[in-house]
């Protein structure tokens, strides 16, 4: 895919994206007023877990507390059957409750706004503390979990080896007013249509575009 085709690329993913139902930590966003702290530990429960299932677990842990303080009081065998069956779920629930009293302890309840920092914290790793930034405080930043790695190299828009690398050559060359939007765009791409074994290339939009790097079978 050449540089200057992303913004018509962009425009046809947002067109196709409207069709399908929002990402689970989308909705936990716009649930909350985008609230940085249930952002924060939606992502930790989405980590290898299906959207319907965070979405559920969301839901059930944050009707126990909503705020660190709550949280952090919470005893562990009670976050940990709230959020199952979420993946390595018991690891999660001594994450969150350690992340929550870190948030109270060092940093007054609010968590923090900026990538560096948010790292530091438990199972926290850069894709969450870029949704975390973006999403629940609108700052610039790009997300990249393993569809948008996924597909930002099957177009051929880059040659990276893992997300990491994928963050920060899209850093290089996406154009920043797509920054924030472009996991959830190419999220529900991925789950839909651009799938990781025999994608629908037949039944893509953007299949002019793309340059089918490592596609073997598609559909």
């Amino acid at each position: 895919m050449k540089d200057r085709d992303i913004h018509e690329v962009i425009s046809i993913l947002e067109d196709e994206t409207s069709k399908w139902t929002e990402t689970a930590l989308t909705a936990v966003a716009e649930q909350t007023r985008r609230d940085p702290f249930r952002i924060l530990i939606g992502t930790v429960l989405s980590l290898r877990t299906k959207d319907e299932t965070t979405a559920a677990a969301c839901e059930r842990l944050f009707a126990l507390a909503e705020e660190p303080e709550a949280m952090a009081a919470l005893p562990e065998e009670s976050v940990d059957r709230a959020i199952y069956p979420v993946g390595f779920h018991a690891t999660k629930a001594r994450n969150i409750l350690e992340i929550c009293r870190i948030l109270v302890n060092e940093y007054q309840g609010i968590v923090p706004d900026d990538i560096d920092t948010l790292i530091t914290l438990p199972g926290v790793g850069r894709k969450t503390a870029n949704l975390v930034v973006t999403i629940g405080y609108g700052k610039p930043g790009i997300c990249v979990d393993v569809h948008v790695h996924r597909i930002s190299n099957r177009w051929g828009y880059i040659a990276t080896k893992n997300p990491d690398r994928s963050e920060f050559a899209l850093r290089e060359k996406l154009p920043s007013e797509y920054w924030i939007r472009y996991n959830d765009l190419l999220v529900m791409y991925g789950q839909n249509l651009c799938k990781p074994v025999s994608p629908f290339c037949s039944r893509c939009r953007l299949s002019s575009f793309c340059d089918r790097v490592d596609v073997g079978k598609h559909r």
